[in-house]
C-alpha cells in the first residue's frame, strides 16, 4: 500500500509540533482523551434528534499492554469513515470538532455539549511518546471500518479493516526509554490513573480501566492476591459546576486541602459564576496560613485554568495580580481563545476581561468579610497585610483607590483601624491623618512627638511594616485629608501664639544652636528648639522627603552600595531643664554634652549609636 504524504506545508512542520509545542509529553493523554471526549459529545448531540441512536452507558476506556508497550484510547462516539481519517488525520492543524462546532452554531442543543479541540494538532502529541499510532475507527451508520496509520513525518496509510461497533480505538506504540526519557512510565498504572486525575477528571464521560490491586490474602496469613476490576478514574462533575447552595462547607474545606495540599480549612472560600463579556465559573480560596514556599523566589502565583473542564494550564499567572498572589483555586472557561497547542494562553481581551472580573471579585469578598467579621478579616490582614499594602505601592499607584479600604494599620486608641474609621473620628478641624513609624507599636508609643499627639486628643497611626509609609506616600491622601509624619522636622500642632513665642526663642538661643551645629556636623542638618516633645529633652526629626524608617528600608534593600541616610534635625525642647544646662556648659562641656544628647536622640529614634564605648565613657565622665 502506497504511504501518503500529510497535507500541511512540510514535515518539517509535523516535526515541530511533534518536537517543540508541547512543553511536557504526558499531555498526550489529556489530548486524546479530550478528542474521545469530542466524539462522544458529537454522538450525544445526535442522539438528541435522531431517536434510534443508543447513547446509553457512553464512556471512554483506556488499555493498557506494558509487554507489548502499548496504550489504546476507545470511545464508542460517532467514529470517522476513511474520507474523515484522511482529512482530520492527514491535515495537520484541521479540527473536525470545530468544525462541528461552526455548523452547528445555531442549534440550541449546542449549549448542553462541550467541544473542546478547536484547534486540530492535539492529536499530534501522541507522537512525542510513540513511534507508531494507529487509528481504528467505524463511522455511526458505516457498514465498515477503517485503520489510519502512522510513524510520523514520513507520512501515512489508510486501509480498510474489520470492527464491530462504532467508534474509535487510538492504539500508541509506546517508544522505548533512553537516557533522556522515561517512556514506559506511561505503561505503569499509576502514571495513567494520576495524569488522568490531574488532566482529565472532569471530562463528563466516564474515563475506565481495569486496575489491579493487591491485598492480603483472607484465607492465607502472610499472603497477598491480585485482583483486577475495571475503575472509573474521573470524577466528573466539577464542585465549581455545582450550585453554591448544594454545597456544604465541608465540601469545601475537603476539596480545598486534597486539591492544594493544605492541612488547614481555607479563611475565605470565593465561588462565583459569571456571564457577559465573558462566561467562566471560578472557586477561589485565602488560606489561613501563607504557602510554606510564599516568601521564596520559588513560589509561583496562579489560578489553575480549565477550558470545559480540561486541565489547561497549572497555575496561570495572569489571572491574578501580585497583591492577590496567595489566592488559590481555578477558572473554568469555555470562552478562551487557545494557541495551537492549548498549552499556552494568547495574552488576549478575554483573558484580561476574566482576570479583571476576578480581581474585583477577590476585593469584593475581602471587604464583605471586613464588615461582617472583622476578627476573620484582621487574623487574615496579620498573614497577608502586606501583599495589599505592596499593592497600593506598586505600579506607581494604580490600584490604589481599589485596595485602600481593606487596609489596616494599628493605631494610639488600640487595636486595627481602617482609613475610613480613623477618618470618621477626626474633628472637624483635624485636617491631617497622623502616624508615625517605628519598629512596634510599643516603641511608637513610648516615642516623644507620640505623648505631645496624644495629649492633645488626636489618634495617630502606627506603622510598624517596612511597606507602611511607602505605600501611604503612594496613596497620598485620604477622603481629601493627607498624611502626615509626626517625626517629620515640619510637623506642627503649635497655635500662631505658640509658634511665635518658639520662634523668639530660637532666635535668642541662635549662638548655642548654631554651635552644637558645628560640633555634629553632617551629622545633622540642624539644631532647634520644639515645643513638641511633652516631657521629653530630645529627639531627631526628618527633614525632606525622606524618612528615618524610610532611609532605614532602603539601605536594607538588596543592591543598596551604601546606607541611605536620612537628613536628621536634632530637636532640643524649650521648656526642658537640659537647655539651661547647656547654656550654661563651657566650650569643652557643651562638645560633651551635645554628642551625649545626640546620640540619645538616635536611640530614641531606634537609630544606632555611632560610638558606643565613647558614649559610655562620656556619661560615667559626666557622673
Amino acid at each position: 500500500m502506497r504511504k501518503k504524504q500529510f497535507k500541511a506545508e512540510s514535515k518539517k512542520l509535523l516535526d515541530m509540533m511533534i518536537n517543540s509545542i508541547y512543553t511536557h509529553k504526558e499531555i498526550f493523554l489529556r489530548e486524546l482523551i479530550s478528542n474521545a471526549s469530542d466524539a462522544t459529545d458529537k454522538l450525544y448531540f445526535k442522539s438528541l434528534t435522531d431517536g434510534s441512536i443508543d447513547a446509553s452507558e457512553l464512556k471512554i476506556r483506556i488499555e493498557l499492554d506494558k509487554d507489548a508497550r502499548i496504550i489504546r484510547i476507545i470511545d464508542s462516539g460517532i467514529g470517522m469513515t476513511a474520507e474523515e481519517l484522511e482529512s482530520n488525520l492527514g491535515t495537520i492543524a484541521r479540527s473536525d470538532s470545530l468544525s462541528f462546532k461552526k455548523e452547528n452554531e445555531n442549534d440550541e442543543n449546542l449549549e448542553n455539549i462541550e467541544v473542546i479541540g478547536q484547534f486540530g494538532v492535539g492529536f499530534y502529541s501522541s507522537f512525542m511518546v510513540s513511534d507508531r499510532v494507529e487509528v481504528v475507527s467505524k463511522a455511526l451508520g458505516a457498514d465498515t471500518a477503517n485503520k489510519w496509520t502512522s510513524e510520523g513525518v514520513d507520512g501515512y496509510t489508510v486501509e480498510p479493516c474489520e470492527k464491530v461497533e462504532r467508534g474509535t480505538v487510538v492504539t500508541l506504540h509506546i517508544k522505548e526509554d533512553n537516557e533522556n526519557e522515561d517512556y514506559s512510565k506511561y505503561l505503569e498504572q499509576y502514571e495513567i490513573q494520576s495524569l488522568v486525575k490531574k488532566y482529565s477528571d472532569y471530562i463528563r464521560y466516564p474515563i475506565v480501566m481495569d486496575v489491579t490491586t493487591t491485598m492480603p490474602n483472607p484465607e492465607n496469613e502472610g499472603e497477598t492476591v491480585t485482583e483486577t476490576h475495571e475503575e472509573t478514574l474521573n470524577s466528573r462533575l466539577p464542585l465549581w459546576r455545582k450550585n453554591r447552595n448544594e454545597i456544604k462547607e465541608e465540601e469545601y474545606n475537603e476539596f480545598y486541602k486534597q486539591k492544594f495540599y493544605d492541612y488547614s480549612d481555607p479563611l475565605l472560600v470565593i465561588h462565583s459564576k459569571t456571564e457577559g463579556q465573558a462566561t467562566f465559573d471560578a472557586l477561589m480560596f485565602v488560606p489561613e496560613n501563607a504557602p510554606f514556599d510564599f516568601y521564596s523566589k520559588d513560589f509561583e502565583k496562579g489560578l489553575q485554568l480549565y477550558s470545559n473542564g480540561v486541565l489547561i494550564m497549572d497555575k496561570c499567572a495572569d489571572l491574578l495580580p501580585d497583591y492577590f498572589s496567595f489566592v488559590r483555586g481555578l477558572v473554568d472557561s469555555a470562552d478562551l481563545s487557545l494557541n495551537i497547542s492549548r498549552e499556552m494562553l494568547q495574552h488576549d481581551r478575554q483573558l484580561r476581561i476574566i482576570a479583571k472580573a476576578i480581581d474585583k471579585k477577590i476585593k469584593s469578598e475581602l471587604a464583605k468579610m471586613l464588615k461582617n467579621d472583622r476578627e476573620k478579616y484582621e487574623k487574615f490582614f496579620k498573614v497577608f497585610g502586606n501583599q495589599l499594602k505592596w499593592g497600593v505601592y506598586s505600579d506607581y499607584g494604580a490600584n490604589k483607590d481599589g485596595l485602600k479600604d481593606l487596609l489596616l494599620f494599628k493605631s494610639s486608641n488600640g487595636g486595627y483601624v481602617t482609613l475610613k474609621e480613623y477618618r470618621d473620628r477626626m474633628a472637624d478641624s483635624q485636617d491631617t491623618i497622623y502616624y508615625a513609624c517605628g519598629d512596634s507599636e510599643e516603641k511608637i508609643a513610648l516615642l516623644p512627638q507620640c505623648e505631645a499627639v496624644k495629649e492633645r486628643g488626636l489618634e495617630t497611626l502606627y506603622f510598624t511594616d517596612d511597606v507602611d509609609e511607602f505605600a501611604i506616600q503612594m496613596l497620598i491622601e485620604y477622603d481629601g485629608k493627607h498624611f502626615s509624619n509626626i517625626l517629620k522636622d515640619e510637623f506642627d500642632l503649635s497655635t500662631d501664639t505658640e509658634k511665635e513665642e518658639l520662634n523668639k526663642k530660637n532666635e535668642a538661643s541662635k549662638e548655642l544652636l548654631d554651635k552644637m551645629k558645628e560640633i555634629l556636623g553632617d551629622k545633622v542638618t540642624a539644631v532647634k528648639l520644639t515645643n513638641k516633645l511633652g516631657s521629653h529633652a530630645v529627639s531627631l526629626a526628618a527633614e525632606g522627603f525622606m524618612s528615618v524608617e524610610m532611609a532605614k528600608v532602603l539601605s536594607q534593600m538588596p543592591g543598596a552600595d551604601n546606607e541611605i541616610k536620612a537628613q536628621l534635625v536634632l530637636e532640643i525642647n524649650s521648656e526642658h531643664a537640659v537647655l539651661d544646662k547647656l547654656k550654661g556648659a563651657d566650650d569643652e562641656t557643651l562638645k560633651k554634652y551635645t554628642n551625649i544628647i545626640y546620640n540619645q536622640a538616635r536611640l530614641i529614634a531606634g537609630l544606632s549609636v555611632e560610638n558606643p564605648t565613647q558614649l559610655a565613657d562620656m556619661i560615667c565622665e559626666m557622673m
